[in-house]
């Protein structure tokens, strides 16, 4: 059985890997579960789906960058902050990403983006 802390560096990793580096087969190969459960209504499930979208996703954006800004994690969840920039002139989009593991593997995500915007009405960042 793996422990809350275990699971965050785990998918720390992972996203790390697929996105930022550009390792999508790495990452699933090191970290996703036999079953890969996708949320994400532009992705599909499974680990090919999950490879084909990474792909996908950093040849449309090849400035595609993740700044992780926190992650927490109980029991076997893990949610992630982050901000997504396409480019580096990019204002980016806030992201939280939520995944569930069993025995240390990655096998369930959801997520929920926010654009970052010009204008706020308050002085905090979303980060």
């Amino acid at each position: 059985m793996s422990d809350a802390n275990s699971n965050k560096q785990a998918v720390l990793d992972f996203y790390n890997l697929a996105l930022n580096e550009g390792k999508p087969e790495e990452a699933v190969r090191r970290h996703l579960g036999d079953v890969y459960v996708q949320h994400n209504p532009q992705a599909g499930d499974g680990a090919e789906a999950f490879i084909s979208f990474v792909s996908g996703f950093r040849s449309q954006f090849q400035g595609l960058r993740f700044q992780f800004k926190r992650a927490i994690a109980e029991g076997d969840l893990v949610a992630v902050h982050s901000h997504m920039k396409v480019s580096a002139d990019d204002r980016g989009t806030a992201v939280m990403d939520f995944f569930r593991l069993e025995n240390g593997r990655i096998v369930e995500h959801w997520d929920a983006l926010q654009p970052v915007p010009e204008e706020s009405a308050n002085a905090n960042t979303m980060f």
